[in-house]
């Protein structure tokens, strides 16, 4: 059953990271942090009564709330940077570093947690690393090729998305997958 809430996970993840562009194309990103970690606060208290899991406040013990506290500390020190590096970048660059954590999750894992790394493990995390390096390097005919085709508009996606986003539209709508 986890590896479907793991998917789950990566899919939501790849919409947030699309929502979370257009979302802060005109507002400052510690603004667009605070409005969406309300949204995930309301959402988590929603579904902790709907589950019917509030009962178990209770029973959480002190080292737990510290690690969770901890947790979210990290988290939103993560979401600030995250939204930070939205603002100024491109998706297709920010998400492959973001993702990168996995990495850093792995060592720590096998450093405080005692978990097992394999040999295939750290062959894995090593091409997971040169996958990132590979997706963050601009190519000098990435930016002529990609842009060539695209005009500005009036559109919905040019005034609240990223230009990427408003060609990706534009290359759909106009020759690409119509046939």
């Amino acid at each position: 059953m986890w590896i479907f809430y793991a998917f789950g996970s990566a899919l939501f993840a790849g919409l947030t990271s699309i929502l979370a562009k257009c979302g802060i194309r005109h507002t400052d990103s510690d603004v667009a942090t605070a409005i969406r970690t309300i949204v995930v606060l309301v959402f988590s208290w929603i579904m902790v009564f709907v589950v019917g899991a509030q009962n178990g406040i209770a029973a959480v013990s002190g080292k737990t709330w510290l690690f969770l506290i901890l947790s979210g500390f990290a988290t939103g020190a993560s979401w600030l940077c995250y939204f930070h590096a939205l603002q100024a970048g491109d998706v297709n660059k920010v998400v492959p570093i973001d993702k990168s954590s996995t990495i850093l999750t792995i060592v720590l894992a096998f450093l405080f947690l005692g978990e097992e790394v394999s040999a295939l493990k750290i062959v894995c995390v090593i091409l997971i690393g040169a996958g990132t390096f590979l997706m963050i390097q601009k190519k000098e005919t990435e930016k002529s090729v990609g842009h060539a085709r695209c005009k500005e508009s009036d559109s919905l996606s040019a005034k609240y998305c990223s230009r990427e986003w408003h060609c990706f539209l534009e290359h759909v709508r106009g020759n690409g997958w119509r046939r």
